[in-house]
C-alpha cells in the first residue's frame, strides 16, 4: 500500500536541505543558538513578506497569542469575543491572561467567525475579538473593524497561525493591527519544531511583546514588566529563512492542488466543498471538505492509506477545558461531526490527489 500523508514534512525537507544543514553548521560554530543575526533576519525577511513593519520571534503560536493578548491590555476583568469553532489554543490564550472567554458561532458557508453574533456578543468589558482565519484564509476583519466604529478601546487580535501568506482584498494579517502566528512543522510555513511570531504595525505594541517574552525586559536583569521566556531561537530561524524563501510558490502550488481537489469532486453529491471567501486570497493551509458519517468515511481513508483528519472534531465549549461556558453554537456544533481534511500540501501529485479521491468515492458507497 502506499500511504498518502496528510502532510509531506519529508517532501518539504529534501528541497532545503542543503541550506538548514549549512545554516545549523554556521549556528553552532557561531554558537548564536538563542536569538542572534539568523533571528533578527527572519524577523526582519517575515515582516517584510507579511507587509507589516514589525516582526517578534517568539517560542510557538499559542505563546504569540497570549503575548499580543496581553501587549494590546488583555487581562483580568477583560472579555475576548472569538469563534467556537476553532483550535482550543486561541481560547486558552485568553484565559492565560486572566481574561473572560466569550464564544459566538462561525459562519455556516465559511466556518469563519460570524461578524453580527461578535459584533452583537460586545459589552463594555470587552476589550479584543479574535477571529480566526482558518484554514488558510482570513476572516473579514474590515467588516468588524466597521461595526465597531466609536469603539477605539477593542483592538482585533488577529488568529493567523493557518494564514501564511493569505491575504484579504490584497491586504494580510497584522497590517493595520495585531496578529499571532504558528510556525508548528505542518503549518505552510513550518520550523523543525515549536515556533511563533507576533507581527503589528505598532512600535509600542512590538516593543511590549518582545519585553513579555523576554522575562520582561530588553535588558539583562533589567525586568519591567511580569514577562515570561518564549523567544526564537536560531536553529528554527535558519529553516523558517529557507521555507520563507519558498512560500510563495508553496502556496500557489497548494491553490493548484486545491483546485484540482474542486474539479476531482465536482460530482460528489455527498460532498460539500470549501468555500472561499470573496476577496480572498486562500492559501490552503487545510482543504476541508464536508460528509456524511464522517468517522465511518475517516477509518476507510485511513484503512486505504489515505492520511485525511478532522480540524476541529470538538467545538470549543465542548471541550473538558471550557465546557463551563455552556451556549450553543449551531453551526459549530452541526459542521463539527461532519468536517473532513483530505491530504494538501506543495509537493502532492496529480495521481495522490486522484487516489485520495478514488479512495473517497469508496468510503462514500
Amino acid at each position: 500500500m502506499t500511504r498518502i500523508p496528510l502532510v509531506d514534512l519529508a517532501a518539504a525537507h529534501a528541497e532545503v536541505a542543503e541550506e538548514v544543514e549549512a545554516g545549523f553548521k554556521r549556528i553552532i560554530a557561531e554558537t548564536a543558538f538563542i536569538g542572534g543575526p539568523e533571528v533578527a533576519a527572519f524577523e526582519k525577511e517575515y515582516a517584510e513578506f507579511s507587509g507589516v513593519e514589525h516582526c517578534i520571534g517568539v517560542a510557538n503560536g499559542t505563546d504569540a497569542l497570549e503575548l499580543a493578548f496581553r501587549a494590546v491590555g488583555v487581562g483580568p476583568g477583560t472579555e475576548v469575543i472569538l469563534p467556537a469553532n476553532t483550535f482550543i489554543a486561541t481560547a486558552e490564550a485568553v484565559a492565560r491572561t486572566g481574561a473572560k472567554v466569550v464564544l459566538v458561532d462561525c459562519d455556516p458557508r465559511t466556518y469563519l467567525i460570524d461578524v453580527d453574533a461578535a459584533l452583537a456578543a460586545v459589552t463594555p468589558a470587552t476589550k479584543a475579538i479574535a477571529p480566526v482565519h482558518l484554514y488558510g484564509q482570513l476572516a473579514p476583519v474590515e467588516q468588524l473593524r466597521a461595526g465597531l466604529a466609536g469603539r477605539d478601546d477593542i483592538v482585533i487580535v488577529e488568529d493567523a497561525a493557518q494564514s501564511q501568506g493569505a491575504t484579504r482584498h490584497g491586504i494580510g494579517s497584522g497590517v493595520h493591527g495585531i496578529a499571532a502566528t504558528s510556525f508548528y512543522p505542518g503549518k505552510n510555513l513550518g520550523a523543525y519544531g515549536d515556533a511563533g511570531a507576533v507581527t503589528t504595525a505598532s512600535a509600542d505594541w512590538a516593543t511590549t511583546v518582545r519585553t513579555l517574552g523576554s522575562h520582561g525586559g530588553l535588558r539583562k536583569y533589567h525586568h519591567d514588566l511580569v514577562g515570561v521566556n518564549s523567544r526564537l531561537d536560531g536553529l528554527q530561524a535558519v529553516v523558517l529563512r529557507a521555507k520563507l524563501a519558498r512560500l510563495a510558490g508553496w502556496n500557489d502550488r497548494r491553490r493548484a492542488a486545491a483546485a484540482r481537489y474542486a474539479e476531482l469532486l465536482a460530482g460528489f453529491d455527498d460532498v460539500v466543498l470549501p468555500a472561499t471567501l470573496d476577496g480572498n486570497e486562500h492559501v490552503w493551509h487545510i482543504f476541508c471538505i464536508r460528509v456524511p458519517r464522517r468517522d465511518e468515511v475517516l477509518a476507510s481513508l485511513n484503512a486505504a492509506g489515505v492520511g485525511a483528519a478532522i480540524h476541529y472534531p470538538i467545538p470549543v465549549h465542548k471541550t473538558g477545558a471550557f465546557a463551563s461556558l455552556g451556549g450553543s453554537f449551531p453551526n459549530a456544533e452541526k459542521v463539527a461531526p461532519e468536517i473532513l481534511s483530505l491530504p494538501i500540501y506543495p509537493q502532492i501529485t496529480a495521481d495522490q490527489q486522484e487516489a485520495v479521491v478514488q479512495a473517497l468515492s469508496v468510503a462514500l458507497r
